[in-house]
């Protein structure tokens, strides 16, 4: 592997039905911590709650200095390093402490770029993204059986919480690719020249 390729990730949310998967590529360089805007990007979370990416007993995600058994700083750790360091083609992702949601991350293949292709790119998606602050797997398969009956004891409740259309299996996965494409733009622009200055 260099550093010039392409990762093809498989996403996929954990413990939710109907199933949320990603298929995402992204430069081999990247860094973690834009990873994790990548898969906010992809999967449609709101990136309002901490994160961690995982590999084996090592995680990765915002360090706090009050915090110092906490995880080692995103930013300074590229995709590449970690899973050559370890030795693997697996890396979990959790976001949202508190409701949990982790994700499985799989490398599916390594792959060169493409001439004129900005990366990171989403290639696929199917499932609509849980709405946040709803529970974690649990508390979304609650919302879905209230939605779903109007005789639950929640179905009003949920129902005024959740948009009209909420449709776990139906979404348009354009709006998810064209937040991805926006991260790539950002991302490969160059810096302006600097100027000299005429003595």
């Amino acid at each position: 592997m260099s550093t010039a390729d392409i990762f093809c990730l498989k996403v996929t949310l954990d413990d939710v039905e109907p199933q949320v998967l990603r298929r995402i590529e992204v430069p081999a360089n990247i860094k973690l911590d834009r990873l994790h805007l990548t898969l906010q990007a992809a999967l449609g979370w709101t990136n309002s709650h901490l994160y961690e990416i995982r590999v084996r007993d090592t995680g990765w995600g915002l360090p706090e200095s009050d915090w110092p058994d906490g995880p080692l700083d995103a930013r300074k750790a590229k995709l590449i390093d970690v899973l050559e360091d370890i030795g693997t083609k697996a890396l979990r992702y959790l976001y949202d402490f508190g409701d949990g949601w982790e994700h499985t991350i799989k490398v599916e293949r390594v792959t060169a770029s493409e001439p004129g292709v900005a990366y990171p790119r989403l290639t696929e998606a199917s499932g609509r993204c849980p709405p946040e602050d709803v529970g974690g797997p649990w508390g979304y398969a609650e919302m879905l059986e209230a939605l779903d009956n109007p005789q639950h004891e929640r179905h009003a409740e949920i129902r005024a919480w959740v948009d009209d259309d909420f449709d776990p299996r139906a979404f348009d996965p354009n709006h998810l690719k064209a937040e991805v494409a926006k991260l790539a733009r950002r991302w490969s622009r160059k810096p302006p020249a600097r100027k000299t200055r005429m003595p």
